[in-house]
């Protein structure tokens, strides 16, 4: 079987997941979902403490759903397949780790709400991006209506819903639908500076930081510090918090187990 999704360890811990399907411009076809969800059940279970997604060549980062595949579905296949992509998506913001989405192309319908189920995204300059499915007179399936929204507004997020209008990097980058935004020969080398910066942190701090934030959004805010509270909690007793505390005594350079 042809590799669709490859993952990559560099430096031990920074996972580089890439789509590989660039004559297809890195479309959700069924095998890729499938290699994606075993992707991601292997990093679940790796020592990888922040992953890196990206779709391979430089014209896209992913153009969604494979519309040729649909094309010859039923409308009950139709429903399953983007229930799949939903699904699939969702197994990425799910993770516990941190992830980057590095949009180094396109990234359209489901192709952005990949990158919206990401903690960061970061994005070429020459790129675009959008959610396009009116223009289909569809509506994204796949988290678009809700994750969208509650990153850059709601207003704003209806205004790409309803034109359908891609957006470039640079209009992206003022919305803060992206973190940040570098030339396409400087896209992989800062990313991946992002991803080692992360990576030399406390893992289970960063495990919980994540989880303290993602929860924290959703609740009120009395809610959300006590959430906080338990989250800080659980780093007290590791061995990797008394290891920094060491390091910063002695003025070196902590090497955290995620312990």
């Amino acid at each position: 079987m042809m590799v669709l999704v490859e993952l990559e360890v560099i430096e031990s811990h920074i996972g580089w997941l890439t789509i590989n399907r660039s004559d297809a411009a890195n479309s959700l076809s069924h095998n890729v979902l499938n290699q994606l969800a075993q992707r991601l059940d292997e990093i679940d279970e790796s020592n990888i403490r922040v992953l890196v997604i990206t779709g391979s060549g430089s014209k896209a980062f992913c153009a969604g759903a494979d519309l040729k595949e649909r094309s010859g579905m039923t409308d009950e296949e139709v429903v399953r397949t983007v229930k799949k992509i939903g699904d699939t998506i969702s197994k990425i913001e799910q993770l516990s780790i941190p992830t980057i989405a590095m949009i180094n192309g396109a990234a359209y319908g489901g192709g952005l709400e990949l990158a919206l189920a990401c903690d960061i995204r970061t994005m070429s300059k020459d790129a675009k991006c959008g959610l396009t499915e009116t223009s289909l007179a569809i509506i994204p399936g796949a988290g678009g209506t809700q994750r969208l929204p509650r990153l850059i507004g709601p207003g704003k997020a209806k205004e790409m819903i309803f034109t359908a209008k891609p957006v470039t990097a640079q209009e992206a980058f003022a919305i803060h639908l992206v973190e940040s935004i570098f030339t396409t020969e400087e896209l992989a080398e800062q990313t991946l500076h992002m991803a080692r910066t992360i990576s030399k942190n406390g893992p289970e701090a960063l495990k919980m930081a994540k989880t303290a934030i993602n929860h924290g959004c959703e609740v009120d805010l009395r809610t959300g510090l006590e959430f906080e509270r338990q989250c800080y909690k659980h780093t007290i007793p590791t061995s990797d918090r008394i290891e920094g505390i060491q390091a910063f005594k002695e003025k070196r350079k902590p090497e955290f187990k995620g312990k």
